[in-house]
């Protein structure tokens, strides 16, 4: 398996070229330069498989003979014995062709832990194997950083850097990520927002000049193409459960950087029978304005109830766009030249393309929290506010009451206690592995929103 840039620039890289670095040089991220396709036969007979034997049946064609089976067998394993559910992403029902695909189970109780638990291990295989330290350098608009210093840690390969917006996150958030021990750990509070933190993280990785010449960044947001991968295996775990593929399924998913929705429209791709995809947003919705309106511009940003979603400019949706321009690299450069300075379009053609695949809505705080006490009212289900962004959104789009839609709950509700009591509820309860995170000390360093600060204390604290 070979990948290649949206920009259309390099050559084309291999799985390890592109888990050990992220963005490509010319500024573009890395997808597959074809796709495999799973038949229905095959689907049939994945049905009573475990989450880890269904996930090693769809990333393996990803990977190719680079990583031997036995060892992915062990990766794969290992990062889901993690879980503390045996069925790793239970599914839920909530009415008749209404279910909610649990995804908290993991340590730091978020959906980015079915991709980060795997992806510490598989740069822990290859660092060893070439003999090779890295510095790890992310941004986090809440649940990655834990998720991702939870997975990485424990490799004595890396050092960790983690920037989140300063005072920007939920407490829980932040504390799942300052309280994490280790020498090679380090929390980075920028005194900007999200997309902030993004820049500078896309800046670092395209001029390295900073680092030590045997070393190199590697990305552990979802611009590392392996956090797709991962992702697309719960979509075909949910719908397999509830009558794929003789059966078409949707599925709503809140939607901040479009990496998770992202995951969904590839398994669509790569053979899952999905009917409809649900982009769930906050009142920061350029995505529904794009999908509902053809217009691609930035706004404000706004401050919610759903802080992980509160992102101006979604970094994976140029992998979609990439598709949608019939990979054209040069027409998305030219489109993502635009971005930020005009509003764009694109032509009619395409923006029914668009339409047939994704529908979108736009649920406020207020909606987000109607939603939450209302469903825990109906069903006794707890919900945390990202997870009701979805659900709303699922019943306000869902074009077919007759297929089964799948909402996403992407985090456990005791991250997002703000919220649940805005929504008249009591403060949730922490999982027992997390009881007397309150407690633990915090090791965090603010920083102001420059480049150069950052990569200043990169350079200090960096091992290399």
């Amino acid at each position: 398996m070979k990948y290649i840039s949206t920009r259309g620039g390099g050559t084309p890289q291999t799985f390890e070229q592109v888990l050990l670095t992220g963005l490509a040089p010319d500024g573009g991220l890395y997808v597959p330069a074809e796709l495999p396709h799973f038949s229905q036969e095959e689907l049939v007979s994945w049905k009573n498989l475990s989450y880890p034997e269904l996930a090693l049946k769809i990333v393996s064609p990803f990977i190719g003979d680079e990583i031997p089976t036995e060892a992915l067998r062990k990766i794969v394993i290992e990062s889901y014995a993690e879980f503390d559910h045996p069925e790793v992403a239970p599914l839920t029902k909530l009415a008749e062709n209404d279910f909610m695909l649990e995804l908290y189970h993991g340590p730091t109780l978020a959906f980015k832990d079915f991709a980060l638990q795997v992806l510490g291990r598989l740069l822990d295989y290859v660092l060893k194997k070439n003999d090779q330290r890295v510095v790890i350098l992310g941004a986090t608009s809440g649940d990655t950083g834990s998720a991702a210093l939870e997975g990485c840690r424990h490799s004595e390969q890396v050092d960790i850097f983690i920037l989140h917006p300063h005072q920007r996150v939920s407490e829980v958030q932040r504390r799942q990520m300052t309280t994490v021990v280790g020498d090679n750990v380090f929390n980075l509070a920028v005194q900007g927002n999200f997309d902030d933190c993004q820049s500078i993280v896309k800046a670092a990785f395209a001029d390295q000049s900073f680092l030590p010449e045997e070393s190199q960044l590697v990305a552990v947001n979802s611009i590392n193409w392996a956090r797709i991968m991962m992702q697309i295996v719960y979509y075909f775990s949910a719908a397999l459960k509830v009558g794929a593929p003789d059966q078409a399924v949707s599925f709503s998913v809140p939607t901040g950087n479009f990496g998770n929705i992202y995951a969904g429209f590839l398994a669509k791709r790569i053979g899952l029978p999905i009917k409809q995809l649900v982009v769930a947003t906050n009142s920061n919705d350029i995505l529904h304005r794009f999908i509902d309106g053809n217009e691609y511009s930035t706004t404000g940003l706004n401050h919610t109830l759903s802080p992980s979603m509160d992102i101006l400019v979604s970094s994976n949706f140029e992998r979609y766009l990439f598709d949608l321009f019939d990979r054209d690299a040069e027409l998305l450069r030219e489109f993502m030249s635009k971005l930020g300075k005009e509003s764009q379009q694109v032509s009619d053609e395409k923006w029914r393309q668009m339409r047939e695949c994704f529908s979108s809505a736009r649920i406020d705080d207020a909606l987000t929290c109607e939603t939450i006490a209302k469903l825990f009212a109906e069903t006794g289900k707890l919900v945390d506010p990202h997870t009701a962004v979805g659900i709303r959104a699922a019943r306000e789009c869902n074009a077919d009451p007759s297929t089964p839609m799948i909402t996403l709950s992407t985090a456990h509700p005791a991250k997002f206690s703000d919220a649940i009591n805005e929504a008249g509820l009591d403060t949730p309860q922490l999982p027992p592995h997390l009881t007397g995170l309150f407690e633990r000390e915090e090791h965090y360093s603010v920083v102001p929103n420059e480049m150069a600060a950052v990569t200043e204390f990169v350079k200090k604290h960096s091992h290399n």
